[in-house]
């Protein structure tokens, strides 16, 4: 099992910027990367950005692209998304998920963490 919990989320006026983690447990030796999601009222859920934990090799969907930055600590098995200038549209809860192979599916999950960004 993998164990994954999101922190950071909170409440921030547009512009402003927010640091969200996620610290991994279990057997994350046999992950092959992770993946930050949010979910907006309504909406379907969204991927937002990966990484991987051997090259770091990342993505990001075009909305954040430029915002938001995803990085890693192996030696603490957390990942992070550092997020600025941060939008209205931005808030949604937010998840992070492990994938276990290359191509493969997220199968483990975080309970997610708010971010709500005010006009």
């Amino acid at each position: 099992q993998v164990q994954l919990v999101e922190s950071g989320g909170g409440l921030v006026q547009a512009g402003g910027s927010l640091r969200l983690s996620c610290a991994a447990s279990g057997r994350t030796f046999s992950s092959f990367g992770m993946g930050w999601f949010r979910q907006a009222p309504g909406k379907e859920r969204e991927f937002v950005a990966r990484i991987t934990w051997t090259a770091g090799s990342t993505g990001y969907a075009d909305s954040v692209k430029g915002r938001f930055t995803i990085s890693r600590d192996n030696a603490k098995n957390t990942v992070y998304l550092q997020m600025n200038s941060l939008k209205p549209e931005d808030t949604a809860v937010y998840y992070c998920a492990a994938q276990l192979a290359k191509y493969g599916n997220y199968n483990y999950w975080g309970q997610g963490t708010q971010v709500t960004v005010s006009s």
